[in-house]
């Protein structure tokens, strides 16, 4: 549970032939075994005088954890300024909890961050011992609750929680936060879907949900079907009866993706070139029964955004999550004087800001068709840290899964914590 003791300190409190055994890992057992070595060594203080309290102390200072992170001090290329840290985290305070990390994906909006182009951006500081002020990469992830404080009641050791908060920074082993930068997590399902849950999912769901007041049997259509929030809004409409259309880009593999799609939930999957062509309004009216699409979600932009918008009904509304092709939607006029085509933006870290009992509500939900097994993660790929091995180490595994992330066209990529 705990990375080290600090045997240089205890070897000149209690001699080398006293030093508890580097297994003591445990809190409880350290600190009895430390109440046996001080006795030992102290024989003619009373032992009544060493108290669990008393050993709690001595542990608080002389016991700490091991932990790293990926970490940077300026903005830029990532594979230039950032690097792994190491530190130690002592036993918490009366208001804190200790918790280690799980795992924790890199998201597209996390490497912006590190480059200096997303709006949102975490302080830095030293805090963790850099030698320049720094900021740890990363928000979002899974943590369980190591260790916690006297005052502490929401939370014991063995829970489960997500980051209440963006730009808290999760690309690390452990952590030391207070009780409110946490939400409770229901354990019983796998880390990398408890781990990714809060931004594409949640995501979906906003979207899906209040923007167009869809009821059971409408349609909605999509750009990056394939994507993290692609594949969450299929599901989250199969669960609310809805109907989706999901474009997706040409590919080798485009029948194995559109097959898993479809078995996630997807009603139809067409690539872009089939949206680009002018027989598509005649498949959309077939395929819908000639109901209008109330919903349209964008994160791609450029003419495909364009023409999808166009198969939206009168009164229809497109939302823009993203931006991937790098260009700015356009909408003709006509779409929004005869069709009255509203367009929208969605941020996540926007709507976290006051809607704490709507997110638990949402969160719930979505844990619920996780564990009932309704809900899957999206297709990711996982990178292995362990706790042995060596910042040089970690960081090329990090980097490896880094750059595939930047390479596009590939599966989430998710950094699972191993001890």
């Amino acid at each position: 549970m705990f990375g080290c003791v600090d045997a240089e300190i205890l070897n000149v409190i209690l001699g080398p032939d006293k030093l508890p055994h580097p297994i003591y890992h445990n809190p409880d057992m350290f600190r009895r075994q430390a109440i046996r070595s001080i006795r030992q060594v102290t024989g003619s203080v009373k032992p009544a005088v060493y108290s669990n309290a008393s050993a709690s102390l001595f542990f608080r200072r002389f016991a700490s954890i091991n932990a790293r992170a990926v970490v940077y001090s300026e903005h830029g290329k990532p594979t230039e300024v950032l690097k792994v840290h190491s530190y130690k985290i002592d036993s918490p305070k009366a208001d804190e909890i200790n918790v280690r990390f799980l795992a924790a994906p890199i998201n597209p909006s996390d490497i912006n961050q590190v480059e200096g182009v997303y709006p949102s951006k975490p302080e830095k500081s030293t805090v963790l011992g850099t030698a320049e002020p720094a900021a740890v990469g990363g928000n979002e992830g899974l943590v369980e609750v190591l260790e916690t404080g006297s005052s502490i009641k929401g939370f014991q050791k063995g829970d489960w929680a997500i980051m209440r908060r963006v730009n808290f920074g999760t690309w690390r082993t452990h952590a030391t936060v207070p009780e409110d930068q946490l939400l409770p997590v229901p354990k019983g399902m796998r880390v990398t879907a408890a781990a990714t849950v809060a931004v594409n999912p949640s995501t979906a769901y906003r979207m899906l949900k209040d923007f167009a007041n869809l009821e059971k049997g409408d349609f909605f259509i999509q750009n990056g079907g394939n994507s993290g929030v692609g594949q969450a809004a299929v599901q989250i409409a199969k669960q609310w009866g809805l109907k989706s259309i999901s474009i997706v880009r040409d590919r080798p593999n485009l029948d194995e993706l559109k097959s898993y799609l479809k078995e996630l939930g997807a009603d139809y999957v067409i690539t872009e070139d089939e949206l680009m062509n002018k027989e598509i309004r005649e498949k959309v009216k077939q395929w819908t029964g000639g109901k209008p699409i109330k919903l349209a979600l964008n994160c791609v932009g450029g003419k495909p955004s364009t023409k999808m918008a166009a198969l939206l009904g009168n009164g229809g509304h497109i939302v823009t999550y993203g931006a991937m092709a790098r260009q700015p939607l356009s909408l003709p006029a006509s779409l929004l004087i005869f069709k009255d085509i509203k367009a929208h933006g969605f941020w996540m870290t926007r709507f976290y800001n006051g809607h704490d009992k709507e997110r638990q509500e949402m969160l719930d939900e979505i844990f619920g068709w996780v564990k009932e097994g309704k809900f899957k993660e999206a297709m990711n790929d996982v990178t292995t840290w362990k706790t042995s091995a060596s910042d040089e180490e970690l960081w090329e595994a990090f980097k490896g899964a880094m750059e595939k992330s930047q390479a596009g066209f590939g599966k989430k990529q998710v950094i699972v914590m191993e001890e």
